[in-house]
C-alpha cells in the first residue's frame, strides 16, 4: 500500500494540482498502476475498487480548468495561466497508464489488437477524402468503401466510381446489409469471429473501471464550457473549448482503433445507465458536479426541451390517445386559428421580418404530438454525448469518435435509437445554425450509417417511432416559414405555403432531414409502414400541400420589375427534394398487384388534401389571369400514383378517379402552366425579368421533367380521357388566349392578346394539342421503350458525350427505381440506337471528346418531333434537330429539299385510356382545322408553316386514330340545341372530311373587306365569343339552311361546364357563376362588329387537295396515286412518304383519308376531276398589303444575309485554311513572304496594316512579325531512344545527368576549369537551356505602322489574354500571336545568281579572301555610325531578344558583362533556332524539301540582325580560329603560352557547328556561296579529325595498334590524305606520344563497350559524327541561299548532303561503297597540321589525362526531345501522388501537379512553396523550362500550360472508356491514356505553338 499512499501524498490534501507534475512520477504511476491492478484481481477487489475510484476522482478533477473548484479551496488554475496545461497532459498520461496495468501503454494496445475480430472495416473519414462507390456490389445507393479495401477486393468490370466525399462517410466494407459480400476485400472477407481467442478477464479489467470516470469528465467538461451562444463571440468559446478538449478526444478515438475488444468495453461503458446515474445524480456531495448538473439543465431547457421530471411542459394537452397525426385544422377555416402573426416565438427571431409585407404564418398546434418535439431524457453517457455533440454543433472529432464505434453492432443498434431520440433537437440546432453547411454534412455523415441499413431502418421504426418522428419534424420545421398564398382569391386564401425567400429554403437547411427521410424511405419494409398508416398519410399531405402553389408569379403588365427575385432556385430544389424525391421512393414500393391498397391510400388522401386546396383558395371554375405557379405536387402525388396503378397494379382507373367537377378543377392549374410556357416564350413575361425563362426552362429540364411537366401532361391526358372533347378543346383554346383569331373572317379582334403574339400563342396551343394527344410516355409504354425514345430525342439535338446522355435521360431520382446510370439497359439501347464516333485531333488544336451520334435508321424511322420538342430546354435545340434532320435526308439521298418534321406512328394506348383519342373526334376540333385550313388557303394574317404543320398532324392523327366503322351518314345525335350542327353532321373525321360547307355567318369588323360583299344583315355589336346567339333574326337562319352559324368556343365550353356542374350537384341553383371577367364583354373602343356570310363550298378534303396545288405553287398538282398503281391501297406502308415536305404530307393524308372510306375515295377523285380555277386572288386592303410587302422584304433580306453569311464563311475558312494550320506543317499551303521573281533584284513586301507593297528601306523599314520566346526544348534531348517514365512509385526517380542541356554545361564548365575564358566562350553553343526561339506567321507590315498599332491596343480597354506593356500583340491579319517585328534587310531575300555562279578560284584564293574579309572591320553596306531608322530596329529587336530569356541563360562568362557572352549569346540564337528547326524536321533532312517551315522561316532576317551585332565585336586576328585551321604554325611551343596564363582551348575540343557559325556571321553580308563552301570545307576537315580522335579513345589498345600499323602501310599510297586508315593510324601515333592512352585503369573498360570494329561500323561511325554538322550547315544554305533540300533514304543522307554542300567532288562515282573520306579537302598537307592539333592536346592531357580523354568523345547523335511517358491507367498516377508529401514543405499539397518534362512535383497554387511572390508552379516553369511548363494537375486530371506570365488549361489526356474527359474526377470513372492527345501535346511543345493553337489564355500572377 506505500506506494498508493504515497501517490495520494503527492496529489495533497488541498488538490493543489500544479505540483502534479513532478519529473519522478513515472515510475511511481508504472507501480501505482501495477499495484490497483493486482488489488482489482483479488475476488473481494472493494477496497481497490475505492483506492481507484478516490485516485481517478483526483487526478482527472484537474481537467477542468475552466471550473473554479468548489468549497473554499483555492481555484485550479491548471498550468497557471488556464490554457491547455500540463494537467491535462498529466490526465491522459495516469489514464494511459491505469488502462495498462503498470505495463507499457504501447505494448497493452498491441495486446488488445490481437483480439480484434476485424469483420468491419468501419474506418471513417472525413471531407475530401477519396473514396469509392460500387453499383455492382451495393445493396444501398449509399455504399463506400475506402480506397485500401476497393483496390483489395475484386471490381473488374463492375459500374463503380471514385468520388471526393463531400460529407464524410464511412467504410462498409464487411457489413453484408449494404453490400454483397462478394465485393468484400480480402481482409474482410473470412468472418473470422471464430478462430480469435477469447480476450483475457485481466487484459481489460482495468479500462473498465477507468473509462466510465473519464468520459464523464469528458461530459463535465463540456458542460462547463458551454454558454448559450447570443453572438457570434460565444461560437468562438465553444471552439476554444472544442480545442481544449482535443487531446482527450483523440485518445478516445485512439481507443477505438484498438478493435473489436475495446470497442465492445467503450459501449458497455457509453450505455451502461447504472454508471451514468451514479455518476450524474449531481446534487449532492460535490459542489463542483452541483454546479455542473445545473448547467446541464440550463442548456437543456434554453433548447426549448423540457426534463419530465419538472412538471413544466408548457402546458400541453397530453397527446390525444394513440394518434400521432398532425391534423392541422387551419384548412377548413373552422377553427379561425389562422393568421395569428407570433414573433415572440424563438424559431422566429433571424432576423426574418426583413422580408417586409409577407407575414409568416402560425398554425395552431392543436394536437401536436409534443412529447416528440420537446421532451428529452438522458439515461445514459452515449445520449449526454450526442446531446452536446449536436449543442456544439457536430465537431468533427465528437462525429469521428462516435462514428468509430459503429462496428460494434450493440453500440450500432444503441447509438441509433440515441439518435432517433435527439432528432427534433438536431432540426432546432440545425435550424439556428450559422454554419449550417457544414452542419449538414456532417449530420448526414452519422445519419447514411444509420439509416442505410434496412435491417437498423426496421427495428428502429418499429421500435421508436421513427416516421412519425421524421415526419413530425419536418412538419415543424416547415412550419416555421409560412406566408398566406396569394394563389386565386388574394384576399379570402386561407392556404399556407412556405415562403421560399426564407433561409431555410433559400440555403437547403432542410437537406439533412429530406435526405434522411428518402434514405429510409428506400427500404421495403419502412415505406410498407408508412403507406399502411393513415395518419401519416394525412400529416404528409398536408406537409406537401406547403409547396402547393408556392413562389406564385404574377405578369407585370406595365413597366420591368424592379428587383428579380431568384427564390425560383429555392423552389424547385424544394418541390424535388422534399415532394417528389420521397414520392419515387415509394412509388418504387408499388410495384405488384398486392400492392393495390397502398395506392389507394395514397390517391385518397391526395384528392382530400386537394379537395380541402380548392377550398382553401376558394376556387370556382376560371383560374386567376395573369398568374402562374410552377408548383403543384399534389396533382404530381395523385398523377404518378395513378400512372403506377395503371401500369404496374393492374387497378382500374376509373375506381381512383373523382367526379367530373373534381377533374374539371384538377385539369385547370396544369394547363394554366402549359399555356404559361407558351406565353413566356412569346416574350408576353418579358417584363417580369429573365428569371421567368429560368423557371420555364427549370421545369422542363432533363432533372427535373419526370417530375414536374410529365406528371402534368399526364394528368391532362387523363382528364381529357374523362371530360367531354368539345369542353376540354374550347378550355385549351381559352387559355391559350386564340379563341378570336379562330374565325373565318380575315380580320378580327382578340380583345384578350395583342396580335404580334397570336401566332406564336396559336402554335403553342396547336402544339400542346399535338404533344398532349401523342405523347406516350405514361400511357402504355414500357421502360425500356421510354428510355429509347428519351436517348433518341436527345442524340438527335445534337451529338452527345455518354455523360452528358446520362445527365440528360430524367431518370427518377429515387436511385433505386427506373434506370441507374450505366445499367445493362441504358448500355444496351445506347448501341442499339447510336454509333460512337472517336475522338479525332483536327491540326488546329480543338480537342474532341468521344461521341455518340445516331444511326441512320433512327433518322429514319425513330426520329420523333414531339419527343424532341417536350424535351428541348433551348427552342434553338429544335430547330438543330430539324437541321440534323435534314442534312440525313439529303446525305442519304431520300428528300433534296426543305422536309418538315416527320410523322411518327404511336405506341398503342393502354386500354384505360381510349377515351383520349375522342378529342381527334370532336366537332370543335374539326371547325378548328377546318377554319385553319381555310385561312392558310386564304393567306390570312399571323399563320406560319408551323401551324399547318400541326393542323395536318393533327388531322393525321385522327385518321390513325378514327375507330367507329363509318356509316355512310350518321345522323346528328345532338337534337337542336347544338348550336353548331350546321357545320358538320357526325363527330368522326373520317366521315367529316368530306363534308361540304357552304356558307358561314361570321362576326366581322365593319372595316372588313367581307362586309362590302353582302348587304349588311343584322348588325348585333357582338364580339365572337359571347353567347348572345338568340338575338339572332329567326329569318336569315330559315333562309340559308346551308349556312354554318358562327360558332363560339367559348359559349360552348361555359354551357358543357354548366351541364356538368348541374349533372354533379343535385341543387345546380346554388351555382351562380361569378360575374363574367371584363374581358369577354366587348370593350368599349371596339369598331362595331357585324355579321357577314361568307361563301365557302369547301370540304376538309377539297381544301387539302386546293392547298398541295398552293405548296407545289402549279395547278392541278394533285393527282390521285391509287388511279396508276391500285396496290397502293393495299399496301399502305410507302417509304416515300415518310419524309418530305408538306406537299409529301397533304398526299400522305389524302392517301390515308382514301384507304379508310370508300366516299372519301370517290370524292378525292371527283375534286381532281373539277379543274380548279385559281383561287381568286383576295381583295388586300392597303394596310395588309404594307403587311406583306414588310414581310417579304424581310424575308428576302433575310435570305441575302444567310447568303453573304455563307459566303463570309467560306471564304474565312479558307483563309484560315492557308494561314492558321501551324500545326501540320504536311499539308500546308504555304504563304510567301515575297512575291520577287529571280530577275527583280529588291524584294518587295506587303504591309498587312496599310496594304501598301515596297521594299524594305533604311528610312522607312519593314519588319516580319515575330514571337520570341526563350525554350529548353532542345535541353531536354536524350541519347537514348526511349522517352522516361513518369515515376510512379518511390523507387523510380527521374535525374537529368543524361540530357543535352547537363551534358552541354558538364562540358563548359570544365573547359572552364582548365583554359582561358574567352577562348571557352568561342568553343562552344549554349542556349540548350534558355535559348531564344524566333517563329513568324509570315507576314510583314511597315515598323512605323506597326508602332501605331501597337499604340491603338494600348489605348483599347478590352484587353485580350495578352498585355500589350511587354510588347506582346497579335498579327493583324492572322491573329497569331506575337512580341516583336524582326526589320527585313534592305536587298534580295534570296541572294542573287550573281553570288551563285561557280567560281574557278583556287581553294588557297578562297581562303586567304576569307580571312581577309574577316579581318574588314564592319565592311557593311549600312555603316553603323550613321543612326539609320533600320539600324535602331535592329538595335531594338536585339533588345528584345536579350531580354526574352533570364539573365542566367545568356552569362556564362566568369567576368559578368564580358563582350564574349555577348556574342556567345549571338551566335547561340543561330543555333538554337538551326537546330529546332532540324528537330521539327524529324531530326533529319531525308524528306528535304523547301520544307513549310522553311517558306516561315525568318531565320534569313535573324542572320542579318546577329550578323550586324557580331561584326561590332571582332576577334583579335591571332585568336581567329580560321589561322589554326588553314595555316601551319612555325613554332609550336609558342602557342602554349606560359604556365600562368591558362592556355587556349585546343582546336580539337571546339564545337565545329559553332565555329561554323562564328565564321558566317564574322564575314559581311550578303555572303558569296564560294565562300560559304570554302569554310564549310575547312572545317569539314576539323570535324573529321575530331571524329577519328574520338574513335581513337573509344577502342582499345589491341585494336589502336592494329590500326596504327594497317595506317602506316598505306601511307604512302596516291590518295593517302583521302583514306581514314592513314589518318587513324597517324592521329593515333601523334596522340599516343601524351599520356592520353595511358591508365586505362579498370573503370575505363566499363565505360566503353568493347565493339568488335569492322571497317563498316568504323565507317558508320564516323558518318554519324559528322552527320549533325552536316545538317545544320545544309539548313543554312538552304536559308542563305534559297536552295532546295534534296530528298533521300537515310542510309544514303550523309552522301545527299555532302554533295549538296560541295564536299563530293561532282565527278564522284558512287560504285562502290560510299567513304566518307573521300569528302576531305585539305587546306594544307593533313599530317602537319594534324600535328598541329595533336599537340595542344598532348601537352594539355600530360597533366589531365582523364579530363583530356573525356572532352574527346563528343557526344553529338541526340534523339529528339519528348515528354515523359505517362503510365496507361490514371488510376495509377492519382493513387501515387494524391498523397505524396511536397520535398519543399513536406505537407501534402491540396493541389498537387507534376512536371511532365521532367517530372518534378510541385505544390499548384501552394503559399507553402512560394518564393520571393512566386508560387512553385511558375518558378519551376521558369527554371525547368525557361517560362514554359506542362503540368498534369493531379486531381482534375487536367493539364495546364504556363507561359511567360499567362496560362491556360490544355486539356486531358486521360480519357474514360467513352472517349470523356474528366475534369476535377466529377464521374471518377476510370481513365486511360489517349495516345493521339498527348502526342498533340507534345507536338505542340516542340513546335512551341501553345500560344497559336490554345485561345483561352489568363494571367497567372506568379500564383500557380
Amino acid at each position: 500500500m506505500a506506494a498508493a499512499a504515497a501517490a495520494a501524498a503527492v496529489g495533497g490534501p488541498q488538490q493543489s494540482q500544479p505540483e502534479l507534475p513532478a519529473p519522478g512520477l513515472a515510475l511511481d504511476k508504472a507501480a501505482t498502476a501495477a499495484h490497483l491492478k493486482a488489488a482489482l484481481s483479488r475476488p473481494d477487489n472493494r477496497a481497490g475498487a475505492e483506492e481507484l475510484q478516490a485516485l481517478l476522482e483526483r487526478v482527472l478533477s484537474a481537467e477542468r480548468p475552466l471550473a473554479a473548484a468548489a468549497g473554499g479551496e483555492e481555484a485550479a488554475a491548471a498550468g497557471g495561466g488556464g490554457g491547455p496545461g500540463a494537467a491535462e497532459e498529466e490526465a491522459l498520461e495516469w489514464c494511459k497508464c491505469l488502462l495498462a496495468g503498470g505495463g507499457g501503454y504501447d505494448e497493452f494496445c498491441a495486446a488488445v489488437r490481437a483480439y480484434d475480430p476485424a469483420a468491419l472495416c468501419g474506418l471513417v473519414w472525413t471531407a475530401n477524402f477519396v473514396a469509392y462507390r460500387c453499383r455492382t456490389c451495393g445493396i444501398s445507393p449509399c455504399m463506400s468503401l475506402c480506397a485500401e479495401c476497393f483496390h483489395q477486393g475484386d471490381h473488374t468490370g463492375h459500374d463503380f466510381n471514385m468520388f471526393r466525399s463531400q460529407a464524410g462517410g464511412a467504410c462498409d466494407c464487411g457489413d453484408s446489409n449494404v453490400m454483397r459480400e462478394s465485393g468484400f476485400c480480402k481482409r474482410h472477407q473470412i468472418k473470422s469471429s471464430s478462430n480469435i481467442p477469447c480476450v483475457p478477464k485481466d487484459l481489460l479489467m482495468m479500462s473498465e473501471f477507468v473509462l466510465p470516470r473519464f468520459i464523464f469528465c469528458l461530459i463535465q467538461y463540456l458542460r462547463d464550457g458551454y454558454n448559450e451562444p447570443a453572438d457570434v463571440s460565444s461560437e468562438k468559446d465553444l471552439n476554444k473549448v472544442l480545442q481544449l478538449l482535443e487531446p482527450q478526444i483523440s485518445f478516445l478515438e485512439d481507443l477505438t482503433k484498438m478493435g473489436g475488444a475495446m470497442r465492445s468495453v467503450l459501449t458497455q461503458v457509453l450505455t451502461n445507465q447504472q454508471n451514468y446515474k451514479d455518476l450524474t445524480s449531481g446534487p449532492g456531495e460535490n459542489a463542483c458536479a452541483k454546479k455542473s448538473h445545473e448547467k446541464y439543465l440550463i442548456a437543456l431547457k434554453s433548447s426549448g426541451l423540457t426534463y419530465p421530471e419538472d412538471k413544466l411542459v408548457y402546458g400541453i394537452q397530453e397527446p390525444s390517445a394513440g394518434t400521432s397525426t398532425l391534423a392541422v385544422q387551419g384548412f377548413a377555416g373552422a377553427t379561425g386559428t389562422l393568421g395569428q402573426v407570433d414573433s415572440s416565438d424563438e424559431e422566429d427571431q433571424d432576423g426574418s421580418q426583413g422580408l417586409g409585407k409577407r407575414k409568416r404564418v402560425k398554425l395552431s398546434s392543436g394536437t401536436k404530438d409534443q412529447s416528440i418535439m420537446d421532451v428529452l431524457k438522458h439515461k445514459s453517457f452515449l445520449e449526454e454525448l450526442l446531446f452536446w455533440t449536436i449543442k456544439y454543433e457536430f465537431p468533427q472529432k465528437m462525429v469521428t469518435f462516435l462514428l468509430n464505434m459503429l462496428p460494434d453492432q450493440e453500440y450500432k443498434v444503441a447509438f441509433t435509437k440515441t439518435f432517433v431520440q435527439h432528432y427534433a433537437f438536431i432540426m432546432k440546432t440545425l435550424k439556428k445554425s450559422h454554419e449550417s453547411d457544414t452542419m449538414s454534412n456532417r449530420i448526414v455523415h452519422i445519419s447514411v450509417q444509420l439509416f442505410s441499413n434496412e435491417e437498423l431502418a426496421r427495428q428502429v421504426t418499429e421500435e421508436c417511432q421513427l416516421l412519425d418522428i421524421m415526419v413530425t419534424v419536418l412538419l415543424y420545421m416547415m412550419e416555421s416559414c409560412l406566408i398566406k398564398s396569394e394563389l386565386q382569391d388574394e384576399e379570402n386564401s386561407l392556404h399556407v405555403v412556405v415562403n421560399c425567400g426564407e433561409a431555410l429554403l433559400k440555403n437547403n437547411t432542410y437537406w439533412p432531414l429530406v435526405s434522411d427521410f428518402i434514405n429510409i424511405l428506400s427500404h421495403q419494409s419502412v415505406a410498407k409502414r408508412f403507406l399502411e398508416d393513415h395518419g401519416l398519410l394525412v400529416t404528409w399531405m398536408n406537409f406537401v400541400s406547403f409547396f402547393q402553389g408556392m413562389n406564385l408569379n404574377k405578369r407585370e403588365l406595365n413597366e420591368h420589375v424592379e428587383f428579380e427575385s431568384q427564390t425560383y432556385y429555392a423552389a424547385f430544389a424544394a418541390e424535388l427534394e422534399a415532394c417528389a424525391q420521397p414520392m419515387w421512393g415509394l412509388l418504387s414500393h408499388c410495384k405488384i398487384r398486392e400492392t393495390q391498397e397502398y395506392t389507394r391510400n395514397v390517391v385518397r388522401y391526395c384528392l382530400e388534401a386537394l379537395q380541402d386546396w380548392f377550398d382553401a383558395i376558394n376556387f370556382v371554375d376560371e383560374p386567376a389571369p395573369n398568374q402562374v405557379t410552377f408548383h403543384l405536387p399534389l396533382h404530381r402525388y395523385y398523377a404518378m400514383f395513378l400512372s403506377k396503378a395503371v401500369k404496374c397494379q393492374e387497378l382500374d382507373l376509373d375506381s381512383v378517379l373523382p367526379d367530373q367537377e373534381m377533374l374539371m378543377k384538377l385539369m385547370i392549374h396544369p394547363l394554366q402552366i402549359q399555356a404559361s410556357l407558351a406565353e413566356i416564350h412569346s416574350n408576353m413575361w418579358v417584363r417580369n425579368g429573365l428569371q421567368i425563362k429560368g423557371q420555364a426552362m427549370t421545369y422542363v429540364q432533363s432533372h427535373f421533367c419526370n417530375s414536374m411537366i410529365d406528371p402534368d401532361i399526364y394528368l391532362l391526358q387523363v382528364c381529357a380521357s374523362r371530360l367531354d372533347p368539345d369542353y376540354f378543346i374550347s378550355s385549351v383554346f381559352e387559355r391559350f388566349k386564340v379563341v378570336d383569331l379562330l374565325t373565318m373572317a380575315s380580320q378580327h379582334q382578340n380583345t384578350v392578346l395583342d396580335a404580334e403574339h397570336e401566332r406564336s400563342m396559336l402554335e403553342g396551343a396547336l402544339t400542346f394539342l399535338v404533344i398532349l394527344l401523342s405523347l406516350r410516355l405514361h400511357l402504355g409504354m414500357s421502360d425500356d421503350e421510354i428510355l429509347r425514345a428519351e436517348m433518341v430525342a436527345q442524340l438527335c439535338m445534337n451529338d452527345r458525350t455518354h455523360s452528358s446522355l446520362l445527365d440528360l435521360i430524367p431518370e427518377n431520382p429515387n436511385p433505386k427505381s427506373g434506370i441507374i446510370p450505366g445499367s445493362y439497359s441504358f448500355e444496351s439501347v445506347l448501341s442499339a440506337v447510336a454509333d460512337f464516333k472517336a475522338p479525332v485531333f483536327e491540326p488546329g488544336g480543338s480537342m474532341q471528346q468521344g461521341m455518340y451520334t445516331p444511326k441512320a435508321e433512327v433518322w429514319d424511322q425513330e426520329f420523333d418531333p414531339v419527343m424532341v420538342i417536350l424535351r428541348t430546354v433551348y427552342r434553338r435545340d429544335v430547330q438543330s434537330a430539324m437541321d440534323r434532320y435534314t442534312a440525313f435526308l439529303k446525305q442519304s439521298g431520300k428528300f433534296p429539299g426543305n422536309p418538315w418534321p416527320p410523322y411518327k406512328k404511336r405506341t398503342s394506348l393502354h386500354p384505360s385510356y381510349k377515351g383520349l383519342m375522342r378529342l381527334l373526334h370532336c366537332k370543335t376540333l374539326h371547325i378548328v382545322l377546318f377554319t385553319l385550313l381555310y385561312k392558310i388557303l386564304m393567306d390570312h394574317q399571323n399563320l406560319s408553316e408551323h401551324v399547318l404543320c400541326m393542323v395536318l398532324y393533327l388531322i393525321e392523327l385522327g385518321l390513325e386514330n378514327s375507330t367507329e366503322d363509318e356509316s355512310d351518314e350518321e345522323t346528328s345525335v345532338g337534337g337542336p340545341e347544338r348550336c353548331h350542327d350546321s357545320w358538320f353532321p357526325g363527330s368522326n373525321l373520317v366521315s367529316n372530311m368530306r363534308h361540304f360547307i357552304n356558307y358561314v355567318r361570321v362576326r366581322v369588323p365593319e372595316t372588313a373587306p367581307e362586309v362590302k360583299r353582302d348587304s349588311p344583315a343584322s348588325t348585333s355589336s357582338d364580339n365572337l365569343g359571347s353567347l348572345h346567339s338568340s338575338r339572332r333574326p329567326k329569318v336569315l337562319q330559315r333562309e340559308n339552311s346551308g349556312t354554318a352559324q358562327v360558332f363560339s368556343l367559348v359559349a360552348e365550353r361555359r354551357k358543357k361546364f354548366q351541364e356538368i356542374i348541374n349533372r354533379s350537384n343535385s341543387e345546380a341553383n346554388q351555382v351562380v357563376r361569378p360575374k363574367t371577367s371584363s374581358k369577354w364583354s366587348a370593350p368599349g373602343s371596339a369598331p362595331q362588329l357585324t355579321t357577314a356570310i361568307l361563301e365557302i363550298k369547301e370540304s376538309i378534303l377539297s381544301l387539302l387537295i386546293k392547298l398541295h396545288h398552293k405548296l407545289s405553287g402549279k395547278q392541278n398538282s394533285y393527282y390521285p396515286p391509287w388511279l396508276d398503281d391500285i396496290e397502293i391501297l393495299i399496301q399502305p406502308e410507302i417509304p416515300k412518304y415518310s419524309h418530305g415536305d408538306g406537299i409529301t404530307a397533304v398526299e400522305r393524308i389524302l392517301l390515308k383519308a382514301a384507304l379508310q372510306s370508300r366516299m372519301n375515295k370517290r370524292i378525292i377523285e371527283e375534286i381532281c376531276r373539277k379543274v380548279t380555277p385559281p383561287v381568286p386572288p383576295k381583295k388586300i386592303t392597303a394596310a395588309e398589303k404594307k403587311t406583306l410587302d414588310k414581310e417579304e422584304r424581310r424575308q428576302k433580306a433575310r435570305e441575302r444575309q444567310q447568303k453573304l453569311l455563307a459566303e463570309f464563311a467560306s471564304r474565312q475558312k479558307s483563309f484560315m485554311e492557308t494561314a492558321m494550320d501551324v500545326d501540320s506543317p504536311e499539308n500546308d499551303i504555304p504563304m510567301e513572304i515575297t512575291t520577287a521573281e529571280p530577275q527583280v533584284s529588291e524584294a518587295v513586301y506587303d504591309c498587312v496594316i496599310c496594304g501598301q507593297s515596297g521594299p524594305s528601306s533604311e528610312d522607312r523599314p519593314t519588319g516580319l512579325v515575330v514571337l520570341l520566346q526563350a525554350s529548353s526544348v532542345l535541353g531536354q534531348c536524350r541519347d537514348n531512344v526511349e522517352p522516361k517514365k513518369l515515376p510512379i512509385t518511390e523507387e523510380e526517380q527521374i535525374y537529368p545527368w543524361d540530357t543535352c542541356a547537363a551534358v552541354h554545361d558538364v562540358r563548359l564548365s570544365l573547359l572552364q576549369r582548365y583554359f582561358k575564358d574567352s577562348s571557352c566562350l568561342l568553343a562552344v553553343s549554349i542556349g540548350w537551356e534558355g535559348g531564344v526561339y524566333v517563329q513568324t506567321c509570315g507576314h510583314t507590315l511597315h515598323i512605323d505602322c506597326h508602332k501605331s498599332y501597337m499604340e491603338s491596343l494600348r489605348n483599347d480597354q478590352v484587353l485580350q489574354g495578352f498585355s500589350v506593356d511587354k510588347g506582346e500583340f497579335t498579327c493583324p491579319l492572322c491573329r497569331q500571336f506575337a512580341n516583336s517585328v524582326l526589320p527585313c534587310y534592305p536587298g534580295s531575300n534570296v541572294e542573287n545568281n550573281l553570288w551563285q555562279r561557280p567560281s574557278n578560284k583556287s581553294m588557297q584564293d578562297l581562303i586567304k579572301e576569307v580571312e581577309e574579309l574577316q579581318g574588314r572591320p564592319g565592311a557593311f553596306p549600312v555603316s553603323i555610325s550613321s543612326e539609320t531608322n533600320l539600324s535602331k530596329e535592329m538595335e531594338s529587336v536585339m533588345k528584345d531578344i536579350k531580354n526574352t530569356t533570364q539573365k542566367k541563360y545568356r552569362d556564362y562568362s566568369k567576368t559578368p558583362g564580358s563582350p564574349d557572352n555577348d556574342f556567345l549569346f549571338m551566335y547561340s540564337v543561330a543555333r538554337t533556332n538551326l537546330e529546332l528547326e532540324l528537330i521539327h524536321r524529324g531530326g533529319n533532312l531525308c524528306s528535304g524539301g523547301a520544307s513549310t517551315a522553311g517558306k516561315r522561316s525568318c531565320l534569313n532576317q535573324l542572320f542579318h540582325v546577329l550578323a550586324l551585332h557580331m561584326r561590332l565585336y571582332s576577334i583579335d586576328s591571332e585568336y581567329n580560329p580560321w589561322k589554326k585551321l588553314t595555316q601551319l604554325v612555325e613554332d609550336m611551343n609558342s602557342q602554349l603560352g606560359n604556365e600562368e596564363q591558362q592556355p587556349e582551348v585546343p582546336i580539337l575540343y571546339h564545337d565545329v557547328t559553332s565555329l561554323l557559325l562564328i565564321q558566317i556571321l564574322m564575314m559581311p553580308q550578303p555572303l558569296h556561296k564560294e565562300h560559304f563552301t570554302c569554310i564549310v570545307k575547312v572545317l569539314f576537315t576539323l570535324l573529321y579529325t575530331q571524329a577519328l580522335a574520338a574513335l581513337s579513345v573509344k577502342c582499345n589498345e589491341e585494336d589502336r595498334s592494329a590500326w596504327k600499323h594497317m595506317g602506316a602501310l598505306k601511307k604512302n599510297t596516291c590518295d593517302a590524305e583521302k583514306s581514314y586508315e592513314v589518318l587513324l593510324s597517324f592521329i593515333i601515333n601523334e596522340l599516343s606520344k601524351g599520356k592520353l592512352y595511358h591508365e586505362e585503369g579498370t573503370q575505363e573498360c566499363v565505360m566503353i563497350t568493347p565493339i568488335a570494329w569492322s571497317p563498316e561500323s568504323m565507317e558508320k561511325y564516323l558518318q554519324d559524327f559528322c552527320l549533325p554538322f552536316l545538317r545544320i550547315t545544309s539548313l543554312l544554305q538552304h536559308h542563305l541561299f534559297g536552295e532546295d533540300l534534296p530528298s533521300c533514304q537515310e542510309e544514303e543522307e550523309f552522301s545527299v548532303l555532302a554533295s549538296c554542300l560541295g564536299l563530293l567532288p561532282t565527278f564522284y562515282q558512287t560504285e562502290h561503297p560510299f567513304i566518307s573520306a573521300s569528302c576531305l579537302e585539305w587546306p594544307v598537307s593533313p599530317f602537319d597540321i594534324i600535328t598541329q592539333w595533336c599537340f595542344e592536346i598532348k601537352s594539355f592531357t600530360e597533366r589531365h589525362a582523364e579530363q583530356g580523354k573525356a572532352l574527346l568523345i563528343q557526344e553529338s547523335r541526340w534523339k529528339l526531345p519528348h515528354l515523359l511517358q505517362l503510365p496507361e491507367n490514371y488510376n495509377t498516377i492519382f493513387q501515387y501522388y494524391h498523397r505524396k508529401t511536397c520535398s519543399v514543405c513536406t505537407k501534402v499539397p491540396k493541389d498537387p501537379a507534376v512536371c511532365l518534362v521532367c517530372g518534378t512535383f510541385v505544390c499548384l497554387k501552394g503559399l507553402c512553396c512560394k518564393q520571393q511572390s512566386y508560387c512553385e508552379c511558375v518558378l519551376h516553369s521558369q527554371n525547368c523550362g525557361a517560362g514554359t511548363g506542362i503540368f498534369l494537375l493531379i486531381n482534375a486530371s487536367v493539364i495546364i500550360i504556363i507561359r511567360g506570365h499567362r496560362f491556360c488549361l490544355w486539356g486531358s489526356v486521360y480519357l474514360d472508356a467513352h472517349g470523356e474527359e474528366d475534369r476535377d474526377l466529377r464521374r471518377g470513372k476510370p481513365l486511360y491514356i489517349c495516345k493521339e492527345r498527348y502526342k498533340v501535346l507534345e507536338q505542340q511543345w516542340i513546335s512551341h505553338t501553345f500560344d497559336h493553337i490554345n485561345k483561352r489564355w489568363g494571367p497567372h500572377y506568379n500564383g500557380l
